[in-house]
């Protein structure tokens, strides 16, 4: 590569002293191509693991729906050690979704994180019955989520102090893995809806730049349901350093991690990176889930969820909405796809989105 890439800089040069006099003949320099998005992340090494791993075994469920399970301690794993397996459900149409679920953190202090990935369930975004759900025949990639590390940890932790590791936070490994079978079964898809609710919510920005990197051209939407990473100042950095998911975040962006304790910047961070990415927040205004560990409770969460909507509506008016519902529900897309917000409905204004209409903007209550 170096080889070709020195004789095209030497013929270049020969040519430029040859035709020095017949500058005004010559071609329009062409514009350079962009830089790939997220290049930075790659070189720190968070796409380590795409095309390591491939299931043990696959099995098909019922009629076009798949279990991939993997085996083993040093494969993708559940924190706990429990087997970890994810789904791939054939559909009628050429476009994508790609969900993953949630189901707490943990950290340091303690650790309030499902042991055993949720089965696929069929309700809401994820119906491919209901004919009002828009993403009904889509393809479907569903994670569920057993990793405790908000699919980014790397890291093996002894929790109890006696010498041996018991929590495997493999949280990039679950995700590449998933993220490798899901390129493997829909290698072309023409859109892609990345969507996940709480902790899942929170796992599709690490998500993202893997996925782009398998499908580099295609449209992606990104919903993101109750995970909008809205914590308290240094909550962020400590869990990083926990799960060993520092190199999500890009070295040269000093504000992606808040000194408020927030993450919003690292949200606009891969606004700014992908010119291909449309991206959603759907929340309640004083989410209970959120309300219960940030300092202030629900009326702070509220004044930082607004804030942070604003701030990438503003940066991003093309881009980016909201969805911010009254009171304090927490996730929507599978269990309240019907709920009313601000004279539309969860599920209409996930259909609006989806099918890029126009009239497709933030609405807060």
């Amino acid at each position: 590569m170096e080889s070709t890439k020195l004789k095209f800089i030497l013929l270049s040069a020969l040519i430029g002293l040859f035709s020095c006099d017949k500058e005004s003949e010559s071609e329009p320099a062409q514009p350079l191509e962009p830089s790939a998005p997220f290049q930075e992340l790659y070189d720190q090494g968070i796409d380590r693991y795409l095309g390591v791993f491939i299931p043990d075994t696959s099995e098909l469920i019922s009629p076009g729906l798949v279990e991939h399970k993997f085996s083993g301690i040093d494969a993708p794993v559940c924190y706990t050690g429990n087997q970890f397996s994810m789904f791939t459900r054939d559909g009628s149409s050429d476009e994508l979704l790609i969900f993953l679920q949630g189901g707490g953190f943990c950290s340091p202090t303690a650790c309030a994180a499902v042991e055993t990935g949720i089965p696929l369930v069929s309700f809401g975004i994820l119906s491919a019955n209901a004919s009002q759900n828009p993403l009904a025949n889509y393809d479907l990639g569903y994670l569920p989520y057993c990793d405790g590390s908000g699919w980014m940890g790397d890291n093996e932790v002894d929790s109890d102090g006696d010498g041996i590791n018991d929590r495997f936070f493999r949280g990039v490994q679950n995700l590449s893995a998933s993220l490798d079978q899901i390129a493997r079964t829909y290698p072309s898809p023409n859109r892609i809806v990345l969507a996940g609710n709480s902790a899942g919510g929170f796992g599709l920005h690490p998500a993202l730049p893997l996925l782009r990197k398998l499908y580099p051209k295609v449209p992606i939407a990104l919903i993101n349901d109750s995970g909008n990473g809205i914590l308290d100042p240094g909550s962020i950095d400590i869990l990083l350093d926990y799960w060993g998911a520092r190199p999500f975040f890009p070295a040269s962006c000093t504000e992606c991690i808040g000194g408020d304790g927030n993450i919003t910047d690292y949200h606009a961070y891969q606004l700014s990176e992908d010119e291909n990415l449309r991206m959603a927040y759907i929340s309640s205004k004083q989410d209970d889930t959120y309300a219960q560990i940030i300092s202030g409770g629900g009326p702070a969460f509220e004044a930082q969820l607004i804030e942070a909507a604003n701030e990438l509506k503003v940066a991003f008016p093309d881009k980016f909405n909201s969805l911010i519902a009254d009171g304090n529900e927490h996730t929507f897309i599978i269990s309240n796809f019907s709920y009313p917000v601000a004279g539309t409905t969860v599920r209409a204004w996930v259909t609006e989105m989806v099918n890029e209409d126009p009239n497709w903007t933030s609405k807060i209550d």
